[in-house]
């Protein structure tokens, strides 16, 4: 799952985005409200939440997230911030915020409520996916293939979840990156067409290449 973190404190972004992606997730930031709100408008199918900061250069945390839902734009948000009080968190949540994070917060606090957040539209991203005898939890992050466990890397994991979510679907290399690695990733890389061979690999018994079909000069898909 793709995160995007609004904040403007460089090393806390830093700190939280190694943190996410030892966990799994991929993440991209941005250091002011401007440029995260115009990300977020034009590309918010890209991500599954954000991590927004209250007080921002440009624009503030608030006023972001009031555009996003005066936009029709209802990708979760858990807001960070340093104040407190009851009035400011009743006012941060009704300005459409789904979480509110109080300054300073352990990392475990934090992943705790991504985890929550994500779980919150079942219909929308179911947890568990079954296709063609694979069986993936996206929240134990285990994956079974006719009943035998396959252990997979946490990028290969993130590979197959998002090919399992859109199946029959050909996604393009730069799709695929984009969803996986963070956007400043370098898109020439063949990183992509690697761990697709390795997928390949794990789910070669009964015919896993054709689970992971090769679209030549386009990328790949998943069988549906």
């Amino acid at each position: 799952m793709k995160i995007l973190i609004i904040e403007d404190n460089q090393k806390l972004v830093k700190s939280i985005k190694k943190g996410l992606e030892q966990e799994g997730y991929s993440v991209d930031f941005f250091l002011e409200g401007e440029a995260g709100q115009r990300r977020i408008a034009s590309s918010h199918q890209d991500y599954d939440l954000v991590i927004l900061d209250l007080m921002l250069p440009g624009h503030d945390g608030l006023t972001i997230c009031k555009n996003w839902r005066d936009w029709n734009i209802y990708i979760p948000v858990l807001m960070l911030t340093a104040k407190d009080t009851t009035e400011d968190k009743i006012f941060g949540l009704n300005c459409g915020a789904d979480d509110y994070l109080v300054k300073p917060f352990s990392f475990d606090e934090l992943t705790a409520r991504i985890r929550a957040l994500l779980r919150r539209p079942p219909s929308v991203m179911p947890l568990e996916l079954s296709r063609h005898g694979i069986k993936l939890d996206s929240v134990s992050r285990r994956v079974t293939y006719f009943s035998e466990e396959i252990p997979l890397t946490l990028k290969e994991f993130g590979l197959l979840e998002y090919f399992m979510r859109h199946p029959g679907q050909v996604l393009n290399r730069e799709q695929i990156l984009g969803n996986l690695w963070d956007f400043a990733f370098e898109s020439f890389s063949n990183i992509v067409d690697v761990h697709v061979k390795n997928l390949r690999n794990k789910f070669s018994k009964n015919n896993g290449k054709k689970l992971f079909e090769t679209i030549h000069g386009v990328g790949y898909r998943f069988k549906e």
